[in-house]
């Protein structure tokens, strides 16, 4: 009878065991499936609030508005050098902002474009191929009766830029030029 209840408890035992052992299988099992959806899940993240070159230039050439929004926003944020603005330039992004530009329906839209562009025209190298890139033509149609002070600030600010690089003339009445006046017919 002891003998066989010793066999009964060890076979309880080597039952428990396997019992834990797959359960400590499966738990290590899910804790690689989280570790890795947690890697997944931060590098996705990361990516989004890492902006990126390529990708901001990319967002622009979409079609919803949000995500050109998002690439110009995104645009604003890494031009901060010579280097990075040419960049910026050479990967197409000022027809896409010129383009955002025109069809802009709101404000915010047309704060965000403006704010890029006026990001990237602090290099004069890229004011100029803005400018020739047709942004005064652009930038001169936008209304001036905006409700955003922020968006004629910027408008205001870039125009001012092509009148300092001397590519744009002034903007004035042709009546009080003095070189029209001494122009005979």
């Amino acid at each position: 009878m002891t003998s066989l209840l010793r066999q009964f408890s060890t076979e309880i035992t080597h039952n428990f065991s396997i019992e834990e052992d797959a359960e400590r299988k499966i738990g290590w099992i899910e804790t690689f499936l989280g570790v890795g959806m947690c890697t997944v899940i931060s590098y996705q993240t990361v990516m989004f609030f890492n902006p990126d070159m390529e990708r901001s230039v990319q967002l622009l050439k979409l079609k919803n508005p949000l995500s050109k929004l998002r690439g110009a926003h995104e645009l604003s944020r890494i031009a901060i050098d010579d280097e990075r603005r040419k960049k910026i330039l050479e990967l197409g992004s000022a027809q896409g902002l010129l383009n955002m530009l025109e069809v802009a329906e709101d404000d915010r839209t047309r704060k965000e474009a403006l704010k890029a562009l006026f990001a990237l025209s602090q290099s004069d190298e890229v004011a100029l191929a803005l400018y020739r890139a047709g942004a005064n033509s652009v930038i001169r149609s936008i209304s001036d009766s905006s409700m955003d002070a922020e968006v004629m600030s910027y408008k205001s600010c870039l125009l001012k830029k092509f009148q300092d690089l001397r590519i744009d003339p002034p903007s004035h009445d042709i009546s009080s030029n003095n070189e029209w006046k001494d122009i005979s017919f």
